[in-house]
């Protein structure tokens, strides 16, 4: 979102509470980007692997074969939208 000065200097609450809720915000002089109002707290960050053993307790519950089998016919009809 991009807001100028003077709205940033009325509504500066309500801008607060939208950084809050994870929106960056940046201020402008007329049309010129010049400052960013971002949350203080680091946004969570997903990194490769740290998922990993989430699914641990469906271990031998699905056969390994289970994903590639074809799907069966009334759901291959509704993902191709019939009925």
């Amino acid at each position: 979102m991009i807001v100028t000065i003077h709205k940033a200097k009325t509504e500066l609450s309500k801008l607060i509470a939208r950084v809050e809720a994870g929106e960056d915000v940046v201020i402008a002089r007329g049309n010129k980007p010049v400052a960013r109002l971002v949350s203080a707290e680091p946004k969570a960050q997903s990194t490769p692997g740290m998922g990993r053993g989430s699914f641990a307790h469906l271990k031998g519950k699905i056969p390994n074969s289970a994903f590639f089998d074809p799907l069966p016919e009334e759901d291959l009809k509704m993902w191709e939208g019939g009925e």
